[in-house]
């Protein structure tokens, strides 16, 4: 596929590219990236195939060594020049993009910016596993979470422990470094044999996926030494079977646009 041809404005272009699949790439961060004059990109998170459509001349700058001291001026004075700059995050700029302080920077340079949201990875772990994660009478809520660490300490309102005991769909981030901590507080109000589905690098060539027990998360993790860019799902809507069906397309649930039969 082509990007069709356009003029970007010069601005920063802050984009989600999804979980590592280039073919999971929004329509208009393909476009954008096509275009754009400068794309500073996570390499760390962002594998090199998602730019495999940018420009011949495009200047690409690797930021996974680089801090926002560094970051940030170079995409002020590109704009200034009259360049268009990509900001290349992985996943979905709403989860751990760490972008709050990048819009401030360029509010207070007055520099125009984009958001362009992506995939996030566990849309593509559920997809991947076949799972819709609302399942009726089974289990209604989607809870993204994470686990304190050294780059971010997460509220005490928040701790996984009280997450855990809603018993929800729970999207667990950035937490194999301390799986057997988060294990730990799981078991406190999961049973054991709640399915984790243990998610390595979804969307990138190497992805793997792992479904077991909630007591076995731990193990599979040290067993293949995840240690980073792993998603945990726990959810009852990974059992095996699912009995219960949603009202919507019944024959005995009307809505505005289909009177019931």
């Amino acid at each position: 596929m082509k990007s069709n041809q356009f003029a970007l404005k010069p601005a920063v272009y802050i984009i989600g590219a999804g979980p590592g699949d280039p073919e999971l790439l929004t329509l208009k961060a393909y476009k954008i990236l096509g275009q754009a004059d400068l794309i500073l990109y996570a390499d760390s998170l962002v594998p090199k195939q998602i730019l495999q459509d940018v420009r011949d001349d495009a200047e690409l700058v690797a930021t996974g060594n680089k801090t926002l001291e560094q970051i940030i001026p170079l995409a002020i004075e590109r704009v200034r020049q009259g360049k268009s700059v990509v900001r290349l995050h992985s996943g979905d700029l709403s989860l751990y993009s760490a972008i709050g302080e990048q819009i401030q920077a360029f509010t207070d340079a007055n520099i125009p910016f984009e958001l362009i949201p992506g995939i996030s990875a566990f849309q593509a772990a559920a997809a991947k596993l076949s799972t819709e994660l609302t399942i009726p009478e089974l289990v209604q809520t989607i809870i993204l979470t994470r686990i304190s660490g050294k780059a971010s300490s997460v509220p005490e309102a928040e701790e996984l422990e009280s997450l855990a005991a809603h018993q929800a769909s729970l999207c667990l981030y950035l937490a194999a470094r301390h799986v057997e901590q988060a294990q730990d507080k799981l078991l406190k109000h999961y049973p054991k044999g709640t399915f984790v589905a243990v998610c390595y690098r979804v969307g990138w060539q190497d992805e793997q996926i792992w479904v077991v027990p909630l007591e076995q998360m731990a193990a599979v993790t040290r067993d293949n030494n995840l240690i980073r860019t792993t998603l945990y799902l726990i959810s009852p809507a990974l059992q095996k079977a699912v009995t219960t069906r949603s009202r919507l397309y019944h024959p005995e649930h009307s809505h505005l646009f289909r009177p019931a039969k």
